[in-house]
């Protein structure tokens, strides 16, 4: 019988199909710095603490967002709706972050960071802490502003792709097998 700590670490593309098992929601993390907006997809996010309110965000240290948030010391988390699935798939893109913004409806929190329009919720935070964990930072964040958006299904990422929730009672996912 072989130990399977011994044997190391799983290939990445093993252990990304794991992960696929997951079911997150989906949110947009956003900046402001210099007078621009940054801003990604991001659905590794964790409710921290209730007292003091607190999130943290896993991003990849070579985001562009990531120097946006450092040098700003704030940001704020939008929560999609499953209507707003295109807002995703914008900000996952790799292009620069004033195309992500083009023409998107956002209003300004607190902080200075953009909001999307018609979001679940949106939490800005104040930066506390910046973990490095591997080729990743994790940003700890307290929670400065909250807001409420209208009452709607989430958006769901699910086996590497989106589902939705459709009223109460009723998921639907992505089929195995992708």
């Amino acid at each position: 019988m072989s130990d399977p700590v011994a044997r190391g670490r799983p290939p990445p593309e093993e252990f990304r199909r794991a992960m696929a098992r997951w079911a997150t929601g989906v949110s947009v993390v956003t900046a402001h710095h210099a007078g621009e907006d940054a801003g990604l997809t991001v659905n590794a996010l964790l409710s921290i603490a209730l007292a003091p309110p607190s999130l943290l965000v896993s991003l990849q240290e070579s985001v562009d967002t990531l120097p946006a948030i450092e040098a700003s010391g704030a940001f704020a988390v939008s929560l999609l709706s499953a209507r707003q699935r295109s807002i995703s798939e914008r900000f996952a893109r790799a292009v620069p972050s004033r195309e992500k913004f083009l023409d998107l409806p956002v209003h300004r929190g607190a902080t200075g960071a953009p909001l999307v329009d018609g979001a679940l919720a949106a939490a800005e935070c104040r930066l506390t802490a910046v973990v490095p964990a591997h080729d990743h930072r994790l940003l700890l964040g307290e929670v400065v502003r909250v807001e409420l958006g209208p009452e709607d299904d989430p958006l769901v990422f699910f086996r590497s792709g989106y589902g939705s929730a459709e009223g109460p009672g009723s998921l639907r996912l992505p089929p195995p097998g992708r």
